[in-house]
């Protein structure tokens, strides 16, 4: 034992640095030693021992799923044949493949958590596996405390967002999202597991969630910052997001890396009421943001506006614009290059129309808030020009009464200033922009607080 490595297991060992080799041991050694693996093979450890181990901080079924991904790897020089505990080497090849492997490397990892058998699995079997990596992170995540203002929605049935999230991170190996439930019957080989994981890398980022933040294992090297945004509400203010914890880090992984820090709160039809003036006053000039709604049907849904909003009659934004829907599922659309209607804003007009929009046309947008303070429409027939979404809404001329508007990255530096009467009475700020004025004491002020 000691220093008697075979080959493959110094491969192996050389994807750790020494230090991440010497806490990677000393992890070994605890499992090993403790009284529950007395009856698992020398220098190995029994399932019990991984429990005992990581306690409450994963779910049961990821911590067996686990465990018997890591005995089924096959030890060098040995005959194939089932093991009792799990060795050193095997121990260390799985975290090797989990949290440095190659898309090849963590595939066969999945494979063997899911199935005993060599060989394909079926396509409800990976989705399964999916749908528990989704609840593992959430659980973890929330047990070490890493929400970062965030809730974890515990509810019967579970929150929509922890059932779509594992179904939306599954795609085939020819890149689609399969429709139906044939799909289901669908055998997945290693090639397409290997494609899966080499285009969603949502899952890599999660297996790394789970092993370092469930087995407390080489935690310096994970970066929750970018994963999970710190949110940011005013001060002395407890407001309830229509997000849980799962979709704001599927909406924030679509964000550019500079936009994944922080959310700050500049919107919400509960704190600041039902008023279309309001949001125009709280949202302009304040940079990047992310528009949500939720319809009085229960649909949550919502456009990301990469550039600050203007009142003004004219479109505006660019190509890093997008939609989404987060319930009753995931999605994502980008811009199609069809046309450049990414973002419209505007009020008081006669002729044109007059609310807060993003893609398509006038009257006929794929995401639109009614100046009306509560209604809207999303119109997509058969998908929206600019993003190539289809109706996000339940129906297509709908009512809703949550709005949230959250912006992005840092405050752009306009917002650096002492408070006017313009901040703190944003219809003021609004009807001053609708007249077509300026705010002559703009970027002449120091930083102001948030004023949400």
């Amino acid at each position: 034992m000691g220093n008697s490595r075979s080959r493959a297991e110094h491969r192996c060992y050389s994807q750790f640095l020494p230090e991440e080799q010497a806490e990677v041991d000393a992890l070994f050694d605890t499992l090993s030693l403790d009284k529950d693996s007395s009856e698992a093979s020398p220098r190995s450890f029994s399932l019990q021992a991984l429990k005992n181990h990581i306690g409450e901080a994963l779910p049961p079924e990821m911590v067996t799923r686990l465990y018997d991904g890591m005995q089924r790897v096959q030890p060098t020089g040995r005959a194939q044949g089932p093991s009792k505990g799990v060795s050193q080497e095997q121990f260390t090849a799985s975290l090797s493949h989990l949290l440095k492997g190659s898309s090849e490397e963590r595939s066969l990892m999945i494979l063997k958590m899911i199935s005993a058998k060599e060989g394909p699995v079926k396509a409800r079997e990976l989705q399964k596996f999916t749908e528990d990596l989704v609840c593992s992170v959430e659980h973890v995540l929330a047990h070490r405390q890493e929400l970062k203002g965030w809730t974890r929605k515990k509810a019967e049935p579970p929150p929509v967002s922890r059932v779509t999230l594992g179904p939306q991170l599954l795609f085939l190996c020819d890149g689609s999202r399969p429709l139906g439930p044939h799909w289901l019957d669908h055998a997945c080989d290693r090639a397409t597991v290997e494609d899966w994981v080499f285009r969603v890398p949502h899952v890599a980022t999660f297996l790394r969630v789970v092993i370092h933040q469930g087995f407390l294992v080489l935690r310096s090297s994970l970066d929750l910052a970018t994963l999970v945004p710190e949110r940011q509400v005013g001060p002395g203010r407890e407001f309830e997001s229509v997000l849980d914890v799962l979709a704001v880090i599927y909406l924030n992984s679509h964000l550019a890396q500079e936009q994944r820090y922080h959310w700050r709160l500049l919107f919400s039809s509960q704190l600041h009421g039902q008023s279309f003036s309001q949001l125009c006053g709280h949202i302009t000039h304040r940079g990047p943001c992310l528009i949500l709604l939720e319809d009085q049907d229960g649909h949550v849904f919502g456009g990301f506006a990469s550039c600050p909003w203007e009142v003004k009659p004219q479109f505006q934004g660019d190509e890093r614009c997008f939609l989404f829907s987060v319930s009753p599922s995931m999605a994502v659309y980008r811009h199609t290059g069809y046309n450049d209607h990414f973002m419209y804003l505007n009020c008081g007009q006669q002729t044109i129309p007059n609310g807060l929009g993003m893609g398509g046309q006038h009257d006929y947008f794929g995401l639109w808030v009614d100046a009306d303070f509560g209604k809207g429409h999303s119109k997509a027939k058969p998908t929206c020009t600019t993003y190539n979404s289809p109706q996000l809404s339940s129906q297509e001329n709908f009512c809703f009464d949550k709005m949230e508007v959250w912006a992005v990255g840092d405050p752009p530096e306009s917002q650096l200033g002492k408070k006017s009467i313009l901040d703190v009475d944003p219809e003021a700020r609004a009807l001053l922009e609708i007249t077509g004025q300026t705010r002559h004491s703009e970027g002449l002020r120091e930083a102001p607080e948030e004023d949400t």
